[in-house]
């Protein structure tokens, strides 16, 4: 389960992060291009945009549900 305290600080303010258990897998970029991110340098993903329609939610939410390692949070 995803822990706010340990989420990166790129993370764009508001209901979804992503915690440093991040492998990169590349899952939640794929299934919500619109709102996850790469960071190149340290590999992992982050929240770059809040989902700002009914779709993105669904997808962040999607994304969420199917990281490997629940590194998505939803409680901002």
């Amino acid at each position: 389960m995803a822990d706010a305290a340990n989420k990166y600080s790129e993370n764009i303010a508001g209901k979804y992060y992503v915690d440093n258990q991040c492998i990169d897998c590349d899952l939640c970029r794929e299934t919500a291009p619109d709102n996850f991110k790469r960071n190149e340098d340290g590999g992992y993903t982050y929240v770059y945009k809040q989902p700002a329609s009914a779709d993105e939610e669904n997808r962040c939410k999607e994304a969420k549900e199917g990281c490997p390692v629940e590194a998505i949070g939803d409680n901002g």
